[in-house]
């Protein structure tokens, strides 16, 4: 690249999904702009081709604004993104562009070919056909500032695979470096520090959408055993602060599935405090006495049957023998001669079974990030840093984050498009 080519109209830090869309938006034949996209890696949206086990969980068909930024950390943020490029509008994008999308159960939007690898392929045809210009393999080694807005990067060796350049100008600078979790793919916190040494406030960065591992060691006893529609409340010296309704999924160490991952930050929270135990409510839809009945029925249907083999008819068996245990009865113990006060302590254990959270597993583990810029920081109609006025910033780098089935990337499109616009 030769040396008059380093000045662009827009230069774009971070080839992942809200990068990507940025650069669609500020190149597009409506806006017309030189771009250029900076990418660390040699490669483009290595977490993106992760998405929905490397399906690409594009987004989530929730089409209710007020009810689809219930499903993140700072939602309201959200509201004009969604309100200007939400679900509705990706699905049409990714049409256009040729991917065909489908709506699954819990609303999460995929490709009709289920392949993430589709999805790139399309968004980087796009990219070509409206000349941007990517540097692969490009670290930003430092930001010259002027006043009160950006002035150049200084770049380490971009190859541009027809020479070599060492600092980038542009008129507005979008950062879109994701925040720190799975580092492997290139989100290591760098635009943290970008922003900082510009002047900008990082809410500290904390592991979300992450398994949470248990004190208890029995759970390793139940490795792999999922369990649906399940009720976890989340305590704190003895009193609810909230809870989340879903599957679970046992591990080696501890807990995972949709509705663990979707806890596991604000958990993480709560551990900087003592006394916080998770309980589990395994038949969240009867209460106490309904759960009593059915279980009684059930015992005088099968007096003859050990309780251990009763309850294994009403979760998995592992699951079973370790509810006995808790609940010190004997496993082997005949139905019918089961006391009143065991039969209560059954059903108890049932509706709740507590365990005690040690950690959350780390950036390696976790799907996103939560914390980052600090919102008061960026303005939420444009994307506009509030400090740098030739700065704006897209996706998980900011401090919004959202559940499982879409909703991350959602926010990456929505904001990405917003800080692609002139």
């Amino acid at each position: 690249m030769a040396k008059e080519d380093t000045k662009f109209d827009v230069a774009v830090i971070g080839g992942g999904p809200a990068g990507i869309m940025a650069v669609i938006q500020a190149a597009s034949p409506e806006h017309g702009r030189r771009v250029v996209l900076i990418e660390k890696n040699s490669s483009l949206a290595k977490k993106l081709l992760l998405s929905g086990g490397g399906r690409c969980n594009l987004s989530n068909a929730e089409f209710n604004l007020r009810k689809i930024i219930m499903g993140y950390n700072n939602g309201e943020f959200l509201f004009h993104a969604f309100s200007v490029f939400g679900p509705k509008k990706i699905i049409e994008f990714f049409e256009k562009i040729g991917v065909k999308t489908k709506t699954e159960k819990n609303k999460k939007i995929f490709p009709v070919n289920n392949n993430a690898e589709e999805v790139l392929e399309a968004l980087k045809i796009y990219l070509d056909k409206n000349n941007v210009t990517v540097l692969f393999s490009s670290e930003v080694k430092d930001v010259i500032k002027k006043g009160k807005n950006i002035g150049k990067l200084i770049l380490a060796n971009p190859s541009t695979g027809s020479g070599r350049v060492s600092e980038i100008t542009a008129r507005k600078y979008i950062l879109a470096t994701g925040g720190k979790s799975y580092p492997s793919t290139g989100s290591d916190g760098f635009g943290y520090k970008f922003a900082e040494k510009l002047g900008h406030t990082i809410i500290k960065p904390m592991p979300a959408l992450a398994p949470i591992k248990l004190k208890e060691k029995w759970v390793a006893n139940l490795q792999g055993i999922s369990l649906k529609d399940v009720k976890i409340n989340v305590l704190y010296n003895g009193k609810k602060q909230f809870s989340e309704s879903g599957e679970i999924i046992f591990t080696h160490f501890g807990i995972s599935g949709p509705s663990v991952l979707d806890i596991s930050s604000r958990v993480g929270k709560l551990l900087e405090k003592n006394g916080i135990k998770i309980s589990f409510d395994l038949f969240p839809n009867l209460n106490h006495e309904e759960l009593k009945k059915e279980l009684e029925e059930y015992l005088k249907g099968y007096p003859k049957k050990t309780i251990k083999n009763i309850l294994s008819d009403f979760t998995a068996e592992k699951l079973a023998e370790v509810l006995l245990d808790i609940a010190e009865i004997n496993k082997n113990k005949i139905a019918n001669s089961m006391p009143k006060i065991e039969r209560e302590t059954v059903i108890k254990v049932l509706k709740n079974i507590e365990v005690t959270p040690e950690t959350i597993l780390g950036f390696n583990e976790a799907k996103t990030t939560n914390g980052g810029i600090s919102l008061k920081e960026i303005d939420s109609k444009t994307m506009k840093s509030k400090i740098i006025d030739n700065l704006f910033f897209a996706g998980e780098i900011i401090d919004v984050d959202g559940k499982t089935g879409g909703f991350n990337l959602q926010m990456c499109w929505s904001t990405g498009y917003l800080a692609g616009q002139i």
